[in-house]
């Protein structure tokens, strides 16, 4: 689906160092309430709409195990995930891969405070910011009913990605590295 989608500046990230560890921490205000942000962050039918990957299961419910599918990748990625923490509608906690993410939810007028915790990579850690920051784009969209499909993958390319990684990896100190890695 082509779209008029430009993402805006960076915004709303910092990232934790512990040593070699680092979290990256996305904020995002959306103006929806919390129980329709919680319905997309663990519905697959809603996550299809915007979210990096698959899911087989509802990640809605703590002890429950899913498989993460890399969406629009050029090779299927899968990975197995137990759901440890969910706290309707709070608290979201589950690993993709090796690493961790942690969402929060937290009421804010009509709206929502989206946090999300996410380890990366040092090395791609501006890729992960412009990644989600183009999701939670699509995300807003989504819930205020105005959908422009999900952009992900290769895909992002076409939507300024690679400046938005640019100006993540000046923010936080890094050099992130060019697509697709040789």
């Amino acid at each position: 689906m082509a779209v008029h989608y430009i993402p805006g500046p960076v915004l709303g990230a910092q990232v934790q160092k512990d040593g070699d560890n680092w979290t990256l921490i996305l904020v995002r205000e959306l103006n929806h309430p919390r129980e329709r942000v919680w319905e997309a962050l663990t519905d697959p039918k809603h996550l299809r709409e915007w979210a990096p990957f698959d899911v087989d299961g509802n990640l809605g419910s703590a002890g429950s195990t899913v498989k993460l599918s890399v969406a629009n990748a050029p090779k299927p990625m899968v990975s197995e995930t137990t759901v440890t923490r969910a706290d309707r509608p709070r608290v979201l906690e589950y690993n993709w891969g090796d690493k961790n993410l942690r969402w929060e939810l937290e009421s804010l007028g009509d709206g929502t405070r989206l946090t999300l915790w996410h380890n990366i990579d040092r090395g791609f850690i501006a890729w992960g910011a412009a990644g989600w920051q183009i999701c939670f784009d699509v995300l807003d969209r989504f819930l205020s009913g105005t959908p422009i499909g999900r952009i992900v993958g290769p895909d992002a390319l076409k939507y300024e990605w690679q400046r938005l990684v640019d100006e993540y990896a000046k923010q936080f100190g890094v050099t992130a590295p060019r697509f697709p890695v040789k």
